[in-house]
């Protein structure tokens, strides 16, 4: 985590919502917080929709119930080169991963995992191999791990629409859970109580390449449906 991310929503923020100064309005429903890895981001903004389902980490006209009080959010970039005629050179950090830090596995079992980046328009970001793949979801397994997991299948990878309807197909994406080890986040030891789940955009760098500069924010949400 570089030291020099200066981001006014770069401290912890819980489910009892927060913020200090001119900032602490823009914070109005359950919040995570975002850093750039690099440090590039610092317009960053932060914040958790609320669509259908029984969504947490959030609150609308139905009541929302956290499993977790306080996560953060992660991207880590890489340079990616898009030469043109006029400059050899030229390229951009791209998006490489979107890790979830401090997430509690005990109390957020069998929850689905869903993440969106947003642009400077407000607009889904596309993060799948489809224009529809608006979002990408993990479950997080119903039994606490007693070791990391890298298995996209076993943690139920997939995209989603805006909408929520799952998006059937070829997965760009990879995805890993950490409950030990150190924490992409901050370097504290990952427990089952304070664990990474990292969302591996597109390992090949191929088909997904998100040009961070383009982020303006990300959203977290959790959905209590076993089905």
């Amino acid at each position: 985590m570089p030291s020099d991310l200066n981001s006014p929503l770069s401290g912890r923020v819980t489910s009892r919502f927060g913020g200090s100064g001119k900032y602490k309005s823009k914070i109005l429903i359950g919040v995570v917080v975002i850093a750039a890895i690099p440090s590039l981001l610092s317009t960053f903004a932060a914040s958790v929709t609320v669509g259908t389902g029984a969504l947490e980490f959030g609150q609308g006209s139905q009541q929302a119930i956290a499993c977790d009080d306080t996560v953060y959010i992660a991207l880590g970039e890489e340079w990616h080169p898009a030469p043109t005629p006029g400059d050899t050179s030229a390229g951009f950090f791209r998006v490489r991963t979107a890790t979830i830090s401090n997430l509690n596995l005990e109390t957020c079992a069998g929850r689905k995992l869903r993440l969106r980046l947003i642009d400077n328009s407000s607009a889904e970001m596309v993060l799948g191999t489809t224009p529809d793949s608006k979002v990408i979801q993990v479950t997080i397994p119903k039994q606490v791990p007693v070791s990391n997991i890298s298995d996209a299948t076993e943690l139920g990878l997939t995209y989603m629409t805006g909408e929520g309807q799952t998006i059937a197909g070829t997965l760009a994406a990879n995805v890993a859970l950490g409950m030990s080890g150190t924490s992409v986040y901050d370097g504290t030891p990952l427990t089952t109580t304070s664990s990474d789940i990292t969302f591996y955009l597109d390992p090949t760098s191929t088909i997904i390449n998100i040009d961070g500069a383009q982020v303006h924010r990300a959203t977290v949400e959790t959905v209590n449906n076993p089905n």
